[in-house]
């Protein structure tokens, strides 16, 4: 009779420092290095890990209690599912559990691995994601062998040749290949996703790593969608005839992705066509009108996250994720900051004096997180609808809903 031997952990993650935490293994087999940061958002894990904005990281939740109620085809974010949407990995406070949720269709074990997502279990992310505060997001490796036997040389080798997330563009691995048309509108009880009918204007979407619900709340407010690749050029984005242009989210440093994107949106500008962006694409256009970006200590990641609008006084509860900000003392005479973030006092949005452009570091889609922003898709077809000599809608009222024409997101 043998003796009693500990069961061996099956899973790993190792930080920069050194620092070496032990788990049960989730999703895919194999090991993945990227930055390490953490999200306070207690709803919306699989929204979440298919954001692209993501890419190049490992996901740290807060929220003890991921994988509850299971995984579907529905809530999933990325556009180009052949990128999926570049997420490292993930990390777990409690096992996964069985779902419990009438629109569950799988375990979302069973989910990550076919998205090859990497996971571990059964850390203490508390303490986790009091030293990504402390010392601000390291770079780690995060590994799942189910027979507990890790190479960690070669893990090692591949967190050192990690080189961060400051200098990289990820714009172009999870953009779209080409240009295609996006209809569908918001989520409904019961009722799924719709789609426009009868659009009353056009809207091109630049594609730095859009989500899903963006497009849909553009197509919420009557907005025939065209969506090109993030290295369009503006003779490219012109060539469709837009009636405004949006710029989308995405990942990486602003700066690289800015070497070819920053020379567009300047050409963009010039024709005074009405553009709003968010997130990377709110960094990108702080970049074109003379700004600089930063990286960000811890980064902002939830979808509790308080923004004041200067320009009324109105605090908003927001969903955000980026790594990086707008320096707003670098913003020229002629911007102005419209919005800051509450935790920090980071930019969170700005305005172009006497010109129909504007841009927020929020997502105002709210896939996951609340609805206080929903008003900026119809201020920005309102410029839209301002330039073609159309009445415009109050920012307070959803859309109204006509036939196949969804309302706003219940998801």
């Amino acid at each position: 009779m043998t003796g009693w031997q500990q069961k061996r952990a099956t899973a790993l993650l190792i930080l920069d420092d050194g620092t070496r935490l032990e788990g049960h293994g989730i999703g895919a087999v194999g090991h993945a290095a990227g930055e390490v940061c953490f999200n306070t958002a207690m709803t919306g894990y699989q929204e979440i890990l298919t954001d692209p904005s993501y890419a190049g990281q490992i996901i740290t939740f807060t929220f003890p209690h991921v994988g509850n109620v299971g995984a579907n085809d529905e809530d999933i974010e990325t556009v180009n599912m052949a990128a999926l949407s570049g997420v490292r990995g993930c990390v777990l406070r409690a096992d996964i559990t069985n779902p419990s949720n009438y629109r569950a269709a799988e375990n979302l074990d069973a989910w990550l691995k076919k998205r090859n997502i990497i996971g571990i279990a059964g850390v203490d992310t508390r303490a986790l994601t009091a030293r990504i505060r402390e010392n601000g997001m390291p770079n780690g490796v995060v590994a799942h062998q189910p027979d507990g036997y890790f190479d960690e040389p070669s893990m090692v080798a591949e967190l050192k040749n990690f080189p961060g997330l400051e200098g990289l563009d990820l714009a172009k691995e999870v953009t779209t290949a080409q240009t295609y048309h996006w209809d569908q509108t918001p989520w409904q009880w019961d009722k799924g996703y719709g789609a426009v009918e009868n659009p009353e204007f056009h809207i091109v979407a630049v594609d730095y790593g859009a989500k899903r619900n963006i497009l849909r709340q553009l197509a919420d407010q009557g907005a025939r969608v065209t969506v090109v690749p993030a290295t369009a050029t503006a003779k490219d984005i012109l060539a469709h005839n837009p009636d405004g242009i949006f710029l989308s989210n995405g990942p990486g440093d602003p700066a690289a992705t800015g070497k070819y994107a920053v020379p567009t949106i300047r050409s963009l500008m010039d024709t005074g066509k009405p553009m709003f962006g968010i997130c990377l694409g709110h960094q990108l256009l702080g970049l074109a009108l003379g700004g600089t970006t930063s990286k960000m200590h811890q980064g902002h990641h939830g979808a509790n996250h308080p923004v004041k609008d200067l320009t009324t006084g109105k605090v908003e509860i927001t969903s955000m994720n980026h790594g990086f900000a707008v320096d707003s003392e670098t913003l020229p005479a002629g911007v102005t900051q419209t919005h800051v973030s509450l935790f920090d006092g980071s930019n969170a949005g700005l305005s172009v004096d006497g010109k129909p452009i504007f841009s927020v570091q929020y997502h105002p889609e709210a896939s996951p997180g609340p609805h206080d922003s929903h008003y900026l898709f119809t201020r920005f077809v309102n410029l839209v609808r301002a330039q073609k000599g159309m009445a415009e809608v109050s920012e307070s009222e959803p859309p109204a809903a006509g036939p196949g024409k969804g309302t706003r997101s219940a998801n």
